[in-house]
């Protein structure tokens, strides 16, 4: 079945809800969005804890409320929301393939957003060798029983070990010992912070080097100290493996979708346009994880520039009017946005490592464009934004702009 809409979405995460809602009520006509869970709402709807901001009257959301709010907003305001939905391939410009339950589909659109959100790498990614137990798990599949099975460790394991030390695995720690699971141990490759989980073991410096067991986990072998040398085992029947996200980009890849180095997400512009005409990016798709609120924003920012294209503006074309990459160095991950245009924009950027009051630097053609020490401690598991001013002063005729850090 062949169908023409507006504008298709891709994701009904935050920021794919947020760009269907203030599209649909800024009269952007039809406005689809596919998602190939059952339920739309993204990860919030798996996060049962507090920290999604409040209700209309001031209450605090969790996670699975945030959601909810989310998909109301986006069908009040006139949008469609497809759940069990996939797109699996681009059957040309702005055309995609859909399997849906009804059957194969053809979509087309006047403009494609892509918020398609981001994953954790599972074991095999993260290259943990050993046998294929059962009991291996990311923070994510642990949520889902949780979500479906409720609190009982029966179905999870009676102890774990949480590979990780952001924010995430401190989430995965309380859901484990809400079901009643016993936390063996949080392993972290950076330094130990003990208080950050309480009463709970903490290992920092180490790395899981091995799974134990057939059938189903019995342990997990840790290295640690100056080169790794020291190994020894935790037993356990449970291994969490927490946070390292990456973008969920396979169908930005296979539209040919330039990605960004540091982040492996598509590179776009201040307006989150791609290098393809009337193909937009937004959220965690463009560098893995950020809070709901941030990737929500990014959505309710890509519809003034997918309004523009449906209005008739063109697309801009070639670099001047596109922007010039932007890359990082040194101790920092990575920079978005990937392209520096004449609209200033705000920078994100992610260390690879805890930095105490770095000085962060931007250069471009090796001249120094900005020079700026921080306060305070910056995280791994946490970005930095950066205000428009910081690109000001970027030739769009000159090579790529290098933002970088000096501890």
């Amino acid at each position: 079945m062949n169908r023409t809409v507006d504008v298709l979405v891709v994701g009904a995460g935050p920021a794919g809800l947020a760009a269907a809602a203030r599209l649909a009520a800024a009269g952007a006509g039809r406005v689809e969005v596919l998602e190939r869970e059952l339920d739309a709402g993204g990860v919030p709807r798996l996060c049962a804890r507090p920290g999604f901001g409040a209700d209309a009257r001031g209450r605090p959301l969790d996670g699975p409320g945030y959601a909810r709010r989310s998909v109301r907003a986006a069908l009040r305001a006139g949008a469609t929301v497809r759940t069990g939905v996939s797109a699996t391939g681009w059957a040309g410009p702005l055309t995609l393939d859909v399997t849906a339950p009804t059957g194969l589909e053809r979509v087309r659109a006047r403009a494609v957003v892509l918020a398609t959100g981001a994953r954790e790498r599972p074991r095999s990614a993260r290259l943990v060798p050993g046998s294929r137990p059962a009991g291996v798990l990311t923070t994510g599949e642990l949520q889902r029983l949780v979500l479906r099975f409720g609190a009982r460790p029966e179905r999870i394991g009676r102890r774990a070990v949480v590979v990780g030390g952001d924010p995430v695995a401190r989430a995965a720690v309380r859901t484990l010992r809400a079901a009643g699971v016993e936390v063996v141990a949080v392993v972290t490759e950076h330094p130990a912070r003990r208080t950050a989980f309480g009463a709970v073991p903490v290992l920092g410096g180490a790395v899981v080097s091995e799974l134990l067991g057939r059938g189903r986990l019995t342990g997990v072998a840790v290295r640690s100290g100056a080169g790794r040398a020291n190994r020894h085992t935790l037993r356990c029947d449970t291994v969490v493996f927490t946070g390292d996200w990456i973008p969920d980009h396979e169908l930005a890849r296979a539209c040919g979708l330039p990605l960004t180095p540091g982040t492996r997400g598509p590179a776009t512009d201040s307006a989150f346009r791609t290098a393809a005409a009337g193909v937009f990016a937004v959220g965690n798709l463009l560098r893995g994880v950020e809070p709901a609120v941030v990737a929500a924003a990014e959505g309710r920012t890509v519809a003034a520039a997918v309004i523009d294209l449906l209005e008739g503006r063109p697309w801009p074309e070639g670099r001047l009017q596109v922007g010039v990459p932007a890359g990082s160095v040194g101790p920092l991950r990575w920079v978005t946005p990937g392209l520096l245009g004449p609209v200033a924009a705000p920078l994100l950027v992610r260390p690879e490592r805890r930095l105490v009051r770095p000085v962060l630097t931007v250069t471009q053609d090796g001249a120094p464009l900005r020079r700026v020490r921080l306060n305070g401690v910056l995280a791994p598991w946490r970005s930095v934004r950066l205000p428009p001013w910081w690109a000001h002063g970027v030739d769009p005729g000159g090579g790529p702009v290098v933002v970088g850090a000096e501890e």
